[in-house]
């Protein structure tokens, strides 16, 4: 398989990365003079301690389903990885905190939409079998692993942030989770194919997945960012989340298109389509290899097997 242009390995070993990053010295607008893009990026802070807790929670649910051994191997590695990142994200939601931002108030509905609707036993007592309603969160989790390996691959071509003279601790952070994202891009996928049953309500299924977590993703994400810029300190209110403001840091290259990140929802819904199309394992790999926090993480697994 090519991938951007160089030969890389049909199956990727998924490796969880043990990173940590100081975030004494980033500010609280760690792109400087652009509240708006910092904010609707910092929503991941938000959206993401909660939600990677509830795939790792969901998966270890579908574990016992999974017989093909590379696959399980592969979803390991996953739950790994997403562990590490829910870690990584709620130490940025202390941070916040400490410079006043105190985001309790939101996250407290994530952790409601991951712990309670999207929980263990289905929402309102439905009448949803526990298989199909495991199933279904699967689905649920491919879909966001759609939008994740399309910000992944985002982030680590977004020269944008680096005109901009954004935090280069938060740009790590970022581009490492991004590189990750990049290189787990199929592992939930293949775990909803392998666990979701035959042919057409398969398909359908997934489908509904798609209809479910685009809009919500869009809502929550609005809502996170007119949340984080409404009670931003530095602010002090002069300021409103606005579409207008948005579309200019686009046009800057500080956040994705809107183009990029619809054009992501008719490829996933093609019925042949394989997530190891979506991104650039080879941008995501030079990316790992020279992270300051993946290099320091990779050293001290070196010095303790010495040790």
């Amino acid at each position: 398989m090519t991938d951007g242009g160089t030969t890389v390995s049909d199956h990727y070993p998924i490796t969880p990365r043990r990173v940590s990053f100081d975030w004494e010295e980033t500010p609280l607008h760690w792109i400087p003079d652009e509240p708006t893009a910092t904010h609707v990026i910092n929503v991941l802070h938000l959206l993401l301690p909660a939600g990677e807790r509830w795939f790792v929670k969901v998966f270890k649910e579908g574990l016992p389903l999974v017989h093909d051994p590379e696959l399980l191997k592969d979803v390991k590695g996953f739950m790994g990885q997403e562990a590490t990142h829910s870690v990584q994200h709620s130490y940025v939601l202390d941070h916040l905190a400490a410079q006043d931002l105190d985001t309790a108030a939101y996250t407290k509905h994530v952790d409601y939409l991951f712990q309670k609707i999207l929980g263990e036993t289905p929402p309102l007592g439905a009448p949803i079998s526990a298989p199909e309603w495991l199933r279904f969160r699967l689905s649920v989790i491919a879909a966001i692993e759609q939008f994740t390996a399309v910000l992944g691959d985002w982030v680590l071509a977004a020269e944008g942030l680096d005109r901009a003279g954004a935090d280069e601790v938060m740009l790590d952070l970022l581009r490492w989770h991004g590189a990750e994202e990049v290189e787990h891009r199929a592992v939930a996928f293949d775990m909803y194919q392998h666990c979701g049953g035959e042919g057409l309500p398969r398909y359908a299924r997934r489908v509904a997945g798609m209809a479910v977590t685009a809009p919500v993703m869009l809502y929550m994400w609005a809502w996170g960012a007119a949340y984080l810029i409404r009670h931003d300190p530095r602010l002090a209110g002069r300021l409103r989340y606005s579409l207008g403001a948005h579309n200019r840091a686009v046009r800057k290259g500080l956040l994705p298109t809107w183009k990029e990140l619809g054009s992501a929802v008719p490829r996933y819904l093609r019925r042949s389509y394989h997530p190891s199309q979506e991104g650039s394992m080879r941008r995501a790999v030079e990316y790992l290899a020279q992270s300051p926090a993946a290099r320091t993480a990779a050293g001290a697994i070196g010095r303790a097997a010495i040790g």
